[in-house]
């Protein structure tokens, strides 16, 4: 129960909300808005947020919710078209608003409430305004605990049913995290105790649970995300646990040492398989200038080469990769599935393909926790702020045929560039 599910209109902010609920302590999810209340149920949310929303309410195929979620007797925040979504539904009215609220805005404190605590009542604060519509009419039993220059219900509540007209998740809120923290903790009750490392031990008796005395195979690159997930299952399995570094050749000047030598000596993984296939990959690359036909080509033979190591361990059961929370969200937006995510990171197809169990440590959380995680686990600062660099790595960036000698002229610019990023102090900040 002390967690917070968040119904997603298709805000841009969403993942926003998410984050400022986990910053918190207190773990949240999102669902798209028209998720299964049996789905819901079974969440078993503390609190629930609607976000906001591109939408207007009187629209064709404007985004619902089940109304079901009014009825479970956990408090409710709408925000933005979140809440003109409750006061359209309880029998209030909205408007188009006759002057677009749409950046900074100042808000009134008309009564006092536990959602601004610490606020005083009559003052004025600063918020983001994204709207076109607002309420007109209250619904009955409703109370207004705010207004706005152009806004008269900018917040609103009915016993523990809130909405809020602004944005309390952006930045630009600057009092925000308060009263989101005022929502979790003195309107919903609920504790602060989501950390990286409850996490870590609750994913690691997970994994334990999951693999018994099965062995795991992992793909790394380098990056961030497999050298978590390969730091994670590790900690849980140890020696049964098989991390396989295909070396395309196309990684950044040092990239191969350094990851070698995290992983066999930093890191003390015992079954770390490096394979260098760089002449491969320049013999299969050979002739190709489409930057989408290089991707294909990489990915396909990196499957190929990671497939035919990982069978020769035998006995492998399990594949662990690092699918990270944004994948998932991405993939069940309230707009339906998206294209193609991560599928050369995530070597799509190859659970089926090798009749592997998938083990995805990370699928709940965002960039920020899997570094932090990173931390905890004690990778080494290099790999866990590195840089995002694409799959295909320094192929794509090569304008025509990838060659040996084109790869080390651009290595040697890129380590200009990284040089000037680090002497800047920006590292691991851009």
């Amino acid at each position: 129960m002390n967690k917070v599910l968040i119904l997603d209109f298709g805000s841009q902010y969403t993942q926003l909300i998410a984050r400022r609920v986990r910053e918190l302590g207190v773990y949240s999810e999102i669902k798209p808005c028209f998720a299964d209340i049996d789905e819901i149920k079974g969440f078993s949310p503390g609190a629930i947020i609607l976000s906001g929303g591109p939408s207007s309410i009187y629209e064709k195929d404007a985004p619902r919710c089940h109304n079901g979620i009014f009825s479970l007797g956990v408090p409710i925040l709408g925000i933005c078209y979140g809440m003109q979504y409750i006061v359209h539904l309880f029998g209030g009215e909205v408007v188009r608003s006759h002057k677009r609220e749409y950046g900074k805005g100042f808000i009134e404190i008309l009564d006092e409430d536990e959602i601004f605590h610490g606020f005083e009542k009559g003052g004025r604060y600063q918020v983001w305004m994204s709207h076109g519509d607002s309420a007109k009419t209250l619904p009955k039993g409703f109370k207004n605990l705010a207004s706005s220059d152009y806004c008269p219900y900018a917040a609103i509540r009915k016993g523990s049913i809130y909405g809020l007209q602004f944005h309390p998740e952006v930045h630009h809120t600057p009092r925000g995290r308060e009263i989101i923290a005022n929502f979790l903790f003195r309107v919903a009750k609920l504790k602060s105790d989501w950390s990286m490392g409850s996490f870590v031990e609750e994913k690691v008796r997970e994994i334990r649970e999951t693999v018994g005395d099965g062995k795991v195979v992992c793909a790394i690159s380098g990056g961030v995300d497999s050298s978590v997930t390969a730091a994670l299952v590790h900690k849980a399995v140890g020696d049964r646990f098989y991390p396989v570094f295909v070396n395309n050749g196309l990684l950044r000047d040092g990239e191969v040492e350094e990851v070698v030598d995290t992983f066999k000596n930093k890191l003390r993984m015992k079954n770390f398989i490096y394979v260098d296939a760089e002449e491969e990959f320049l013999e299969r690359l050979k002739g190709v200038t489409d930057p989408e036909e290089k991707r294909k080509i990489i990915g396909n033979l990196f499957i190929e080469i990671f497939e035919r190591t990982a069978k020769k361990i035998g006995g492998v059961k399990f594949l662990a990769q690092g699918t990270l929370y944004p994948d998932v969200i991405e993939s069940v937006s309230f707009k339906g599935p998206s294209s193609l995510i991560k599928s050369h990171h995530n070597v799509g197809g190859l659970p089926e393909r090798m009749n592997l169990k998938l083990i995805e440590p990370l699928r709940e959380l965002f960039k920020d926790e899997v570094r932090e995680i990173g931390r905890i686990l004690g990778i080494p600062e290099s790999i866990v702020s590195r840089h995002p660099f694409p799959g295909p790595g320094l192929a794509i960036r090569i304008i025509g045929e990838v060659t040996r000698e084109r790869l080390e002229r651009l290595r040697k610019a890129d380590r200009i560039v990284v040089e000037e990023i680090k002497r800047a102090g920006l590292y691991g900040k851009v």
